[in-house]
């Protein structure tokens, strides 16, 4: 049950950041999505998906090592 839930901690922040990934792509092919008024405002939701589900990816990973003491000691 714990590694079920532990998929889905990661699972639902990695998906937003490959929505945002999507969204940037098709900003630079000129493709509009409906809810973004405009391309450069495109660009910008997805950039903060992009940055925002990677990095809670990274903190998750860096917090379940730092409890195993499996990271260097600048990391502690």
């Amino acid at each position: 049950m714990k590694r079920l839930l532990a998929f889905l901690i990661l699972f639902i922040p990695g998906a937003l950041a490959a929505y945002g990934i999507k969204i940037m792509r098709d900003m630079l092919f000129g493709i509009s999505q409906f809810p973004y008024p405009a391309l450069w405002v495109q660009f910008l939701a997805g950039l903060v998906l992009c940055v925002g589900g990677i990095g809670f990816i990274a903190g998750f990973v860096l917090h379940r090592d730092r409890k195993k003491n499996k990271v260097q000691n600048r990391f502690k």
